[in-house]
């Protein structure tokens, strides 16, 4: 029997495949990974910038939060005046106000008003465009526009005071606050004056993407904007980049860009605060092209809290918005933003009632929310949150509005220095606290708000005045009875900005102490630097604070801190300059323009010379801002002055007269630099004729005449209106010196030292003023009065340098001791 053969089979080479695999999966990887990583790198360049696209390349994928904002105060911030958008009665309605007589009528499907023009005549004027919806609407017209202007353009456009009132369906005159008389065609309040220009007052807050567009050489506007109310894009950016990305096949955004919006979501609050500000506050723009996204102080300068404008303690006064009031809050400070009270789509309120506060303060349940805590009986004043911590004002005589600060009640502050409180506010009409309301004064405020009896008393009502400390103190008595004398009163600025607004002898070192405070608020820090200004050059301790103040990490502080720089001498602001001039917020950077221009090149380092030439180009900027204002360009003649450009200059005062040539300053500063002119004409001539051209001396004093004649114009006119001014405004110290300024040079001399003697006892702390009159009193043969002056204000200002130099000029002519004045 054969054997059986046996094959022996080699295996498959396994190994050897599976490298191949895993070679070939590794190269895949490898390629995936790379295409990965270069669809990750290569995104969009770093410096693309967005554009503008319209919400329509916005609702493709945002619908639902398109649907919440259609309808709400953005959506119908501004429209097109149509049947659709108008609100108020225009069928042959009347209303008459200071002897006008208004009639709002239709004509073609058009709307019109028959009212008086900015010729003082009746007339017809075509609605163009509304403003608003609750509670409130305004109506606009347009003036100027060429037959020629393309159709997206638009012209000067003015707001009529004949308004609409939407919750009691009737017609009202808007009168600026303060002005109860009939507006003069020719005052800038009127309906048609620059005050109510839309332009340049309302429209880069109610359209999206407004470039207002002044042609300086023929004052003339071509405003546009992408989109005509506050649409996708004025708080999330410009958006052609997120479209772009949102569009493409990638798998990321982009690494350099990422969603290519502005942040709004980020772990900071200051994205999302800071995108809502620019509308939301009291500001000042010093660079024209801000977006959503950008810094704040890198484009606008916001209003701190000056009197006129805010309480001493930072409560709403004038109508300035949320943003400075919400910079005080603990809420602010503790990350809080907008958005966590308020729906960012339909702008409303995510709660009603209470439960907006308590949906966060809620620990322990039923804390706040109860009558342990706000001693108010249910369904009566004061058991709403708002009540006690967001007192309300009307502006706009129908628009209520909360101060946004969040405060506690504080009646001590009341009592100790007359500012509001909320439980004086509720509680002033009833019976609490004494006598009721049986005055005839006191009775005919009974039906008006807690606002208008505080501005009765600052008028100096007495039997008013009684009536509001009664009830503070009341309340404050209350408060002991409730939580006992010892209750928590903390330290507050109000007593430093309250010492200051009153010219108290220990104001500087209170407002010192505040400015350098950094527990704070850094608007409050900033009104303290802002306020020391009359002090600078008085006292070290001054000039340490604000020397620590342009190191605060708050760009608000450092901004107040250079503007109250300007009573330094060269060689101190030399020394500070180039902290000021490297800077991070522009802000700062063009108040450091506009204060060290003057200084000479050759004081400053290599490094703070080209620093220096950039700032004032900034500070250009920011004055170009204004084009279609007098200011704008009178800021740039200072400028020019201070660059010793004097033709420049006059350039641009002349400009500044032939953009507003009713508007006080322009005439005065363009007068003063032809006067210099004249001068150096005269010692040129002096030389000339000493040297024996006889001819080209004559040649100069024939051009000085005319530029002499002209300045003397110039001064008349200004002196008019400085005196129309100081009638509507009698206590604005500031206005009273340019008028006694203005006097004398005129002549007037009784009339001059009225007004320099006005600005002095209106504001005592402020040192130049003191010297101003004294200098007036030395010109006018009385020494020894302008002496006793001078050591009566060197009380107030112990050590200013500027007294203390006039002092020892004086003495030199009236060497004996000081006189008392009468």
């Amino acid at each position: 029997m054969k054997a059986k053969r046996v094959e022996l089979k080699h295996p498959r080479p396994a190994p050897r495949r599976a490298l191949w695999v895993a070679g070939a999966l590794l190269v895949v990887s490898l390629l995936i990974s790379t295409a990965v990583w270069a669809d990750w790198y290569y995104g969009l360049p770093a410096d693309a910038q967005a554009t503008f696209v319209g919400r329509q390349s916005c609702v493709q994928c945002h619908q639902p939060e398109h649907e919440q904002w259609t309808g709400s105060h953005h959506d119908l911030a501004m429209d097109v005046a149509t049947e659709a958008t108008v609100l108020g009665d225009f069928n042959d309605a009347e209303l008459e106000h200071y002897g006008v007589t208004s009639r709002m009528f239709r004509q073609d499907g058009k709307f019109f008003i028959h009212t008086e023009g900015p010729d003082g005549k009746l007339a017809d004027f075509e609605i163009k465009y509304v403003f608003g919806v609750d509670p409130l609407q305004q109506y606009m017209v347009e003036f100027d526009r060429p037959a020629d202007m393309p159709e997206h353009e638009i012209a000067r456009v003015q707001v009529l005071r004949v308004s609409w009132d939407t919750k009691a369906k009737k017609w009202f005159h808007l009168d600026p606050p303060d002005v109860q008389e009939k507006l003069e065609p020719n005052d800038e309040l009127h309906w048609t004056g620059v005050a109510q220009r839309w332009n340049n007052m309302c429209a880069d807050c109610h359209s999206t993407n407004l470039q207002k567009n002044f042609d300086v050489a023929t004052l003339g506007y071509h405003t546009t904007f992408s989109e005509i109310d506050v649409s996708c894009e004025a708080c999330h950016g410009p958006g052609s980049l997120h479209v772009q990305l949102a569009g493409a096949s990638s798998l990321f955004w982009d690494r350099n860009h990422g969603y290519a919006l502005a942040g709004l979501k980020g772990a900071s609050s200051q994205g999302e605060i800071q995108a809502c500000a620019p509308c939301h506050s009291r500001r000042r723009v010093v660079h024209d092209e801000y977006t959503a996204g950008c810094n704040y102080y890198d484009y606008f300068s916001n209003n701190l809290l000056p009197a006129g404008t805010y309480h001493a303690d930072g409560q709403i006064l004038d109508e300035v918005y949320e943003h400075g009031s919400f910079l005080q809050s603990k809420m602010y400070h503790k990350g809080i933003r907008c958005t966590d009270c308020h729906d960012p789509h339909t702008a409303r309120l995510k709660h009603e009632g209470n439960k907006v506060c308590t949906s966060c303060h809620q620990h322990p349940a039923g804390k706040y929310d109860s009558f342990n805590h706000h001693r108010h009986a249910a369904g009566k004043g004061g058991t709403q949150c708002v009540d006690c911590h967001m007192p309300e004002t009307t502006y706009m005589a129908v628009d209520p509005r909360r101060d946004h600060s969040f405060r506690i009640p504080r009646p001590d502050l009341s009592v100790k220095l007359g500012t509001p409180n909320a439980c004086t506010g509720c509680h002033l009409k009833e019976g609490v606290g004494g006598s009721g309301l049986e005055s005839t004064m006191l009775a005919s405020l009974k039906t008006k708000e807690y606002a208008e009896w505080l501005r009765v008393a600052a008028s100096g009502d007495e039997q008013v005045q009684a009536r509001l400390a009664q009830v503070d103190r009341w309340a404050d008595q209350q408060l002991d009875q409730w939580y006992g004398k010892d209750r928590k009163r903390e330290p507050h600025y109000a007593e430093a900005l309250h010492a200051a607004r009153t010219g108290a002898a220990d104001a500087p070192e209170q407002l010192a102490r505040l400015a350098t405070n950094g527990n704070m608020p850094a608007i409050a820090r900033a009104t303290a630097a802002m306020e020391l200004a009359p002090y600078v050059g008085s006292d070290e301790l001054i000039n340490q604070a604000l020397a620590k103040a342009l190191k605060d990490r708050d760009p608000q502080v450092r901004a107040a801190a250079v503007g109250s720089l300007q009573g330094l001498d060269s060689e101190a602001l030399t020394r500070l300059a180039g902290e000021m001039l490297d800077d991070p917020a522009r802000a700062v950077r063009v108040e450091a323009g506009y204060l060290l221009a003057p200084l000479p090149p050759l004081a400053l380092s290599r490094t703070e010379k080209p620093a220096l030439q950039k700032a004032i180009a900034e500070a250009f900027v920011a004055a170009n801002v204004d084009s279609d204002r007098a200011g704008g360009h009178r800021m740039r003649g200072v400028l020019y002055e201070n660059l010793q450009q004097p033709e420049k200059a006059e350039a641009a005062y002349r400009t500044a007269l032939r953009v507003e040539p009713d508007a006080v300053g322009s005439r005065a500063n363009l007068a003063a630099l032809l006067v210099r002119r004249v001068e150096q004409s005269l010692a040129q001539a002096r030389q000339l004729a000493q040297s024996g051209n006889a001819a080209a001396a004559r040649e100069l004093l024939a051009q000085a005449g005319p530029l002499e004649d002209e300045a003397n114009r110039l001064r008349d006119g200004e002196l008019a209106l400085l005196e129309h001014d100081a009638l509507l405004v009698p206590d604005n110290a500031g206005l009273q010196t340019r008028l006694g300024f203005l006097r004398s040079l005129q002549g007037w001399r009784k009339e001059a030292e009225d007004a320099f003697r006005a600005a002095y006892e209106l504001e005592p702390r402020v040192a130049p003023y003191a010297a101003n009159l004294a200098t007036f009193l030395r010109d006018t043969g009385r020494p020894r009065e302008a002496r006793a002056l001078i050591h009566e204000a060197l009380q107030e200002h112990p050590g200013n340098d500027w007294l203390t130099q006039m002092q020892q000029e004086l003495q030199q002519i009236v060497p004996t001791g000081p006189t008392r004045r009468n």
